[in-house]
């Protein structure tokens, strides 16, 4: 399809619009436009889709399958569109800002705590930190610097290892006073939580103590460690997790080790950023404030 037989922003923008509202009329009012525009945008928006994105019933607007369909991709280009105009608005100006990806857990326990007193020594920089929990392209995503866990491998950029990790088991102290615990085997009776992101992890914990049991992958699943970590505090199972992450649970006695074996793992968390951007005022800042600040 030839670019200029592509639907407008202002296409785009109307329907969106009118979509949330399930009014033309209301759409207009929040465009400061006409209702016979937002409809006529509309219109234009379907004869290029060859597909309907509302039907009138009993007088009142709904949208179409097809339109409903089509409101989440029209939300994400608007989307975007925002994003690169306000990356644009401020590229370059004195108050830069510095895009930092984390793993979400990691982000939460360990990176915002050193984070402290940055803004005041570099006031020109402001730091936008998102979480990334799925491998993604820096470059492509715009991101300057990213914290990860793996082999301290990330192509075409410079990787700064952190710390390593010990993998335990932890859970409220009310399921550990339940049962019995005499072996590591029995913990499978308290359910075994699980990660998505570590999805080996059981198994690899039980292995390294020449253990075996068909419960390994057997539990509820969560996306983070600290989901993970408040289903365990909340008497839902043992979750097994790095210990730096359960530290403050365990000090305040929310949380108590269930079994004392330690799985030392070969991977450590590392902090990236691209190559290309070594130099970079406010990238250099950042690594060197982090550096200062491992334990």
């Amino acid at each position: 399809m030839r670019r200029n037989h592509l639907p407008s922003l202002m296409a785009l923008n109307c329907f969106e619009t009118a979509a949330r509202h399930l009014s033309f009329t209301r759409a207009a009012d929040e465009l400061s436009l006409t209702q016979s525009a937002v409809s006529k945008q509309v219109a234009q928006l379907e004869a290029t889709l060859l597909h309907p994105l509302f039907r009138r019933v009993k007088k009142r607007l709904h949208l179409t399958p097809e339109g409903a369909v089509y409101l989440g991709e029209a939300r994400k280009i608007l989307a975007q569109v925002e994003m690169s105009t306000r990356y644009m608005q401020s590229y370059g100006v004195a108050s830069d800002v510095l895009n930092v990806a984390t793993l979400p857990t990691f982000g939460a326990r360990w990176l915002i705590p050193r984070l402290n007193g940055f803004r005041h020594k570099h006031p020109s920089i402001n730091l936008n930190i998102s979480n990334r929990s799925e491998p993604f392209d820096m470059q492509h995503e715009r991101i300057d610097v990213a914290f990860f866990f793996g082999h301290g491998a990330w192509p075409k950029a410079e990787c700064v290892e952190l710390l390593h990790e010990e993998i335990v088991p932890v859970c409220a102290p009310s399921t550990l006073s339940r049962r019995n615990i005499r072996t590591p085997l029995d913990l499978t009776d308290l359910v075994l939580l699980q990660v998505s992101t570590r999805p080996e992890a059981w198994h690899e914990w039980f292995e390294a103590q020449s253990l075996y049991t068909e419960h390994s992958y057997h539990g509820p699943r969560f996306d983070t460690f600290y989901m993970a970590l408040c289903a365990a505090e909340a008497g839902c199972g043992v979750a097994l997790v790095p210990g730096f992450l359960a530290q403050k649970e365990i000090e305040e006695g929310k949380l108590v080790i269930a079994w004392p074996f330690k799985l030392k793992s070969s991977d450590a968390y590392y902090m990236a950023y691209p190559e290309h951007m070594a130099e970079l005022y406010k990238v250099n800042a950042f690594i060197e404030w982090i550096r200062e600040r491992l334990d």
